[in-house]
């Protein structure tokens, strides 16, 4: 196709196409979208152009932690910066947005690679950070849906899972916070292949992404099928789970337990 062609299928101006071509200019996901869809560029091929073309956007504060933090994993904050909003599905451990220093601290003194005091301070220190996010001054909506054995799996020191499921209840309280528990009561459910996140962008025509996470790197879906899929499991787990003022009445009760 010429540059010409390919302008007039998008309705755009030919010297646009030239610039892009040519390196002379950047590009934005949509329209980078709209190019893959001309050419008729789909799967893994389509997915990988599309996170290249975000991560081209991204040089935030937290490439400062790239010491201790991969570089798979910096790619999901740039994200998380841009975000509106994050849907996830925490199926053994509080997600990271909602984590207490204690809390993280204890998880990674259990890690199997053994990791300096000066490591894991770093690391603390870059998720408190993150913890902007939702509570700063224009903070996303954060809607999480964990497993009943998150909040009864102990964590740490019975101090540590206090102060950690006390914070939860506090954090649920918060306007752009939604939490609920899946309890052990709702049997089987749709996700029990394990966790995942759901980004969401305040552009509408910027559609939703889909987060995986591995112990050595990370997944993202952007085709329409994938991420219909996750939304409708989430729509499923949510209905399923205890509502936000149930959620609250289980925390309570497993923190006096504790």
């Amino acid at each position: 196709m010429t540059a010409d062609a390919v302008a007039e299928r998008l309705e755009y101006d030919q010297s646009w196409v030239s610039r892009i071509e040519s390196g002379r200019r950047g590009i934005r996901v949509n329209d980078l979208r709209a190019l893959l869809d001309v050419y008729e560029i789909h799967g893994s091929a389509r997915e990988e152009l599309l996170l290249l073309a975000r991560q081209a956007r991204q040089r935030g504060w937290w490439h400062s932690y790239g010491d201790v933090i991969p570089e798979w994993f910096q790619v999901f904050v740039g994200l998380e910066a841009e975000a509106s909003e994050l849907r996830s599905y925490e199926p053994e451990l509080v997600p990271g947005l909602l984590q207490t220093p204690n809390y993280y601290r204890a998880y990674l003194s259990i890690a199997p690679m053994s990791e300096s005091a000066e490591e894991i301070d770093r690391k603390i220190e870059f998720r408190q950070a993150r913890h902007d996010r939702v509570t700063g001054n224009d903070p996303l909506r954060l809607w999480v849906i964990m497993n009943e054995a998150v909040i009864r799996r102990p964590i740490g020191s019975r101090e540590t899972m206090k102060e950690q499921l006390g914070h939860l209840i506090e954090m649920s309280h918060k306007a752009n916070v939604t939490l609920q528990v899946l309890p052990f009561s709702a049997g089987p459910h749709p996700a029990m292949d394990g966790g995942f996140v759901v980004i969401g962008f305040p552009e509408a025509p910027d559609p939703d992404v889909i987060y995986l996470e591995s112990q050595v790197g990370s997944l993202y879906l952007e085709e329409p099928p994938a991420v219909d899929r996750y939304n409708l499991v989430f729509n499923h787990l949510r209905a399923k789970a205890l509502d936000p003022d149930q959620t609250r009445t289980l925390l309570a009760s497993v923190l006096k337990e504790v």
